[in-house]
């Protein structure tokens, strides 16, 4: 019974892009706050899939003040801000759910942002097995743990994991757990996210679980 559980399909999604369209929207937040706050423009680039602690320890360091007036603003944002689901990823996770694959978002997002997000998507916890956030692990992407954390609630196997991920750290993240790795064009150009992942689509539009199960590294 132990070994059958650890070899059942497990799948594990980041949030932000892409199971919503949300990054083009924070790169504009973000943006504005690396210029308002640092003078320098393009910090958005270098803070996708990261942590808010990851985020003011790397940027804004011994800033507290800063940090809280950003939080503030990000909430207000947050609390605002439009949460389209991304084309065809409804389908697919019904696709999932059919095939009783075990499912759960892993982002880093925190808990507050994620209660924003429940809000616009009332729907959206009965959706997936679990919600993994940013308050649940300690090392943020590129680190593997969160998708590691994913596979042992989940009772996964980096075999039999898939991870779907579009940005640099999140795809880096989902290769150090040894999962195989979907990347989603919705953030980065497709040219610059295929040498981080082993496929890579544009959205799910037609992708299915049979298609997905085609792409698993461990059976070529």
């Amino acid at each position: 019974m132990i070994e059958k559980e650890k070899e059942k399909t497990v799948v594990l999604f980041d949030f932000d892009g892409v199971i919503v369209d949300t990054e083009s929207q924070y790169s504009v937040f973000w943006d504005k706050i690396g210029h308002d706050y640092l003078g320098v423009d393009g910090i958005d680039a270098h803070i996708k899939g990261q942590t808010l602690d990851y985020i003011y320890t790397r940027f804004f360091p011994n800033m507290e003040k800063e940090q809280a007036e950003i939080t503030a603003a990000l909430d207000e944002f947050e609390r605002t801000m439009d949460y389209s689901y991304i084309p065809g990823v409804r389908d697919f996770i019904a696709d999932l759910k059919a095939h009783g694959v075990p499912m759960a978002v892993v982002t880093s997002s925190n808990d507050k942002k994620m209660a924003a997000v429940y809000q616009a998507h009332p729907e959206l916890r009965t959706l997936f097995d679990r919600i993994l956030t940013a308050d649940m692990f300690a090392a943020s992407k590129p680190a593997p743990d969160c998708f590691l954390l994913g596979m042992e609630v989940l009772g996964g196997t980096p075999e039999t994991t898939y991870v779907f991920e579009d940005s640099f750290n999140g795809l880096k993240a989902g290769m150090a757990s040894k999962a195989t790795v979907i990347g989603l064009a919705t953030t980065n150009p497709r040219e610059a996210i295929a040498p981080l992942c082993h496929h890579v689509l544009d959205d799910f539009r037609g992708f299915t679980y049979q298609r997905m199960t085609e792409l698993n590294i461990y059976n070529k």
